[in-house]
């Protein structure tokens, strides 16, 4: 080994444990990205806190049922976070009080008009903004180096704040707004919903326990735009009788 092989060595090392040793604060809807990303997160590093927010959505009783019992899989501290201000900031489908999501065919997820159509409806107002700069609140009291967030290019072609941008922006703008330079990152940015559940059963993780429905009846509807990419996601897996169960007839 040369000189430089050996350099390069320690370095890579070096590297790899300060990656692997960062305390990390997860993000957790109880959803299928933030699910597997809270898995990949603790392949990492530590994770010290995962934080589900309530903040006025139909599904809010559900999605922190499904976070917590994930949080308890994983043995990983749980705490809700109330929003409740965020509730009446506008006509947004997935809170209470409005007007239904939008029902949407298997066809129409990859149709950009209906995709737009279906985000437009269901948009709080700087939801993704709000929930990244709250977790890097709690990131910078606790030391922890990162805010770990459930993104994904499949949902970011239609929802801007999953996207590489966002992701790239709001670091920008926490180097200002933390002493301790927190950061955010996302371990499914670069995929689809196929391969986070691919990843996801790769690594043990109880996909059947997510909650990936945008309303909060006793099992999830089917028929929103988050259930119908679930369900695609899944088809023909060894999870997908299973988690037909957890969908309404």
């Amino acid at each position: 080994m040369t000189d430089g092989q050996r350099h390069f060595s320690f370095f890579w090392k070096r590297w790899w444990v300060v990656v692997k040793d960062a305390a990390q604060i997860v993000l957790l809807s109880g959803g299928l990205d933030s699910v597997v990303n809270l898995a990949l997160a603790l392949q990492k590093g530590s994770v010290s806190l995962a934080l589900t927010f309530d903040y006025g959505q139909r599904a809010r009783a559900q999605e922190t049922k499904a976070a917590g019992r994930i949080s308890a899989f994983y043995t990983i501290r749980h705490r809700v976070v109330s929003l409740p201000w965020m509730a009446a900031l506008g006509g947004a489908a997935i809170l209470e009080q409005r007007s239904l999501p939008p029902r949407v065919c298997p066809q129409d997820l990859d149709d950009p008009i209906r995709s737009a159509e279906s985000a437009r409806a269901v948009w709080v107002p700087n939801r993704n903004g709000v929930f990244v700069q709250i977790a890097a609140a709690y990131a910078e009291a606790e030391q922890a180096d990162w805010v770990v967030a459930g993104f994904n290019r499949e949902e970011a072609a239609s929802f801007p704040d999953n996207s590489g941008d966002f992701l790239e922006t709001v670091n920008a703008a926490l180097r200002y707004s933390t002493r301790t330079g927190v950061r955010v990152r996302s371990f499914t940015l670069d995929m689809d919903k196929v391969q986070i559940v691919r990843t996801g059963l790769e690594l043990g993780v109880p996909l059947e326990d997510v909650w990936s429905c945008y309303l909060g009846g006793e099992r999830m509807c089917g028929q929103c735009e988050s259930c119908r990419r679930f369900q695609r996601a899944v088809a023909g897996t060894r999870i997908e009788e299973i988690v037909k169960e957890r969908f309404a007839p």
